[in-house]
């Protein structure tokens, strides 16, 4: 078993209810991770799990450099820190055209410099000191929290290609990695580690499940959550490094072509197989550890599957049965 096991919260809605933190607990995870899309924002489902149990590490999985301004992020950041004393971890990354630019009105300019940029900002920021600087992509003037965490959070850097998964390892104390399959995790790992110069780097996992027996089912759900990123140039261009790009080439040409049905048709079992864990919750539980095993630190389920109750699935998918 992994020394570490997450969970994506919300797992429903914007806010998870009591049981889902105390299944959690019961099934033995050690941290909750959250996301931020179209629905909760990053930081209040992970403060309204903290507040019914002092078991779980909380994180961000991740919090856009772009949608926030760089002290507004900070102030979000330390509140998280403060309400969790020791607990919580700032997961910083690029984010998306679309979330950045289509969905907030802002330009999606430089994403590898703005999120050092903003990483850059963070460390001093988060420690109590004054930012008086200029950085490539923004400027802060006489900038200082009037109410510093005691303990600074740790800050993660979601990373796909070499560039971004080398500063994680420079510079941030830990990496989020997402949308890879086992077997690709040793490449990952080894930019990090290299760029770390001997420093230990957390490596952070998302893993996509299915908890379906009904592989029919469970790979249409997993077709449509892989054509919804893989689409994306960034995760595109992440899986051409890792040597995918053949694969999928099918799914590019023909979502760029519109042709949104044979996109999905175009992708193999075996490609699914690789990228979604699914079946029963035997052969979950243990595609979840092959992350471990491959060199992942902290493995982080995300639910896909739109039918499955979410107690059961995280009872069903704990490292220990309650």
């Amino acid at each position: 078993m992994a020394d570490r096991w997450g969970f994506t919260v919300p797992v429903r809605g914007l806010v998870d209810g009591p049981a889902v933190t105390a299944a959690l607990v019961a099934g033995g995870y050690t941290d909750a991770w959250s996301s931020e899309a179209a629905g909760a924002d990053a930081f209040t489902p992970l403060v309204v799990t903290g507040a019914r149990t002092d078991r779980l590490r909380l994180g961000t999985a991740i919090v856009p450099a772009f949608t926030r301004g760089p002290a507004l992020l900070a102030q979000s950041a330390a509140t998280a820190a403060a309400a969790l004393p020791g607990r919580f971890v700032l997961g910083l990354g690029a984010s998306s055209p679309a979330i950045v630019a289509g969905w907030n009105g802002i330009a999606f300019d430089r994403p590898f410099e703005r999120t050092r940029d903003v990483l850059r900002f963070l460390r001093p920021a988060l420690a109590g000191e004054r930012i008086d600087a200029a950085y490539d992509t923004f400027a802060v003037r006489g900038f200082r929290l009037s109410d510093p965490p005691a303990q600074p959070p740790p800050v993660y850097l979601a990373a796909l290609r070499p560039g971004m998964l080398r500063l994680a390892g420079a510079e941030a104390d830990g990496v989020i990695l997402n949308w890879l399959a086992p077997g690709d995790v040793a490449r990952c790992r080894a930019v990090v580690d290299g760029a770390a110069g001997g420093a230990a780097r957390e490596v952070v996992a998302r893993v996509f499940v299915v908890p379906a027996a009904d592989e029919q089912r469970a790979r249409a759900v997993a077709r449509r959550a892989i054509a919804a990123y893989l689409t994306v140039p960034a995760y595109a261009a992440f899986h051409d490094w890792l040597g995918r790009g053949d694969r999928l080439r099918g799914l590019w040409d023909r979502w760029a072509a519109g042709d949104r049905r044979g996109a999905l048709d175009a992708l193999g079992d075996d490609l699914v197989d690789d990228l979604v864990v699914h079946g029963d919750p035997a052969t979950c539980r243990a595609r979840v550890r092959r992350y471990a095993e491959e060199g992942v630190d902290t493995p982080v389920v995300a639910l896909l599957d739109p039918e499955a109750d979410p107690v059961t699935a995280i009872r069903d998918l704990a490292p220990v049965r309650p």
